[in-house]
């Protein structure tokens, strides 16, 4: 059985439009989304200081020293955004890994924070969803030039992932526009998977059959430029929702 990409992508008065200057002292109100964006071209290298030994560990088994310096990036903004929200040093935030490897505030008890956050990242851009309504993931996906895309058949994919009309629906467009339909449909279904702590097995076919079944989330469609997708997904519908740009 095939997994359908969410559906609904909200629009609401609370959502910004556009990617501002983040504050340096980000507050969240109680029932606010925030997503955060950041290029990973222009984002010094400093931030990979505030790595801890486990993560800098792991970026070592990495291949690629592009494809390296980008994780080890995206992981600094992480730490230096988590560290603006919380009001702590960056290096002093602990983190554990949840379902799927979803990344996740350590502690328990009165140790444990209220923050939900999620991040992904795509080449040169990346994205972090921060909230205290409940679970969120977040997916973003750059597209990929034509000699690379040739390679794959993103019809195929498809039809494995969300089933054969979103397929057919794809056979019937141009490259380009199949393209930037597929990274949409894509990021949807990806936003989702990561709010509920599963894995991309969860798409594949028999994967879920006698799954328990799910309420549809709270989805938004992100706004990252023409050659990239990205969504974010929520349990519960945010009142606001607040896209920043970082900056250090």
């Amino acid at each position: 059985m095939n997994a359908p990409p969410p559906t609904g992508a909200a629009t609401f008065a609370g959502a910004q439009s556009s990617w501002m200057p983040g504050p340096s002292r980000p507050r969240l109100a109680p029932a606010a989304l925030h997503v955060w964006r950041a290029d990973l071209t222009v984002v010094a290298g400093d931030v990979a200081r505030w790595l801890s030994d486990e993560e800098a560990e792991r970026a070592t088994r990495i291949a690629g020293d592009r494809e390296r310096r980008r994780w080890m990036q995206s992981r600094g903004v992480l730490r230096a955004l988590l560290g603006r929200y919380l009001g702590k040093d960056p290096m002093a935030v602990e983190l554990a890994v949840g379902r799927s490897a979803k990344p996740e505030l350590a502690g328990t008890g009165e140790r444990r924070h209220d923050l939900l956050f999620n991040l992904s990242h795509s080449q040169h851009i990346a994205l972090y969803a921060f909230t205290l309504l409940s679970p969120v993931g977040v997916d973003v996906q750059v597209a990929r030039d034509a000699r690379t895309a040739a390679g794959t058949d993103r019809t195929a994919v498809a039809r494995r992932a969300f089933g054969a009309a979103a397929a057919r629906r794809l056979q019937g467009l141009e490259p380009a526009a199949r393209e930037r339909e597929f990274l949409r449909l894509w990021t949807r279904h990806e936003a989702e998977l990561k709010r509920r702590g599963t894995g991309m097995s969860a798409a594949a076919p028999g994967a879920r059959a006698g799954a328990t079944a799910h309420a549809a989330p709270w989805l938004v469609e992100l706004d990252v430029g023409t050659q990239a997708a990205a969504a974010v997904a929520c349990e519960r519908r945010a009142d606001e929702l607040r896209l920043w740009a970082w900056r250090s």
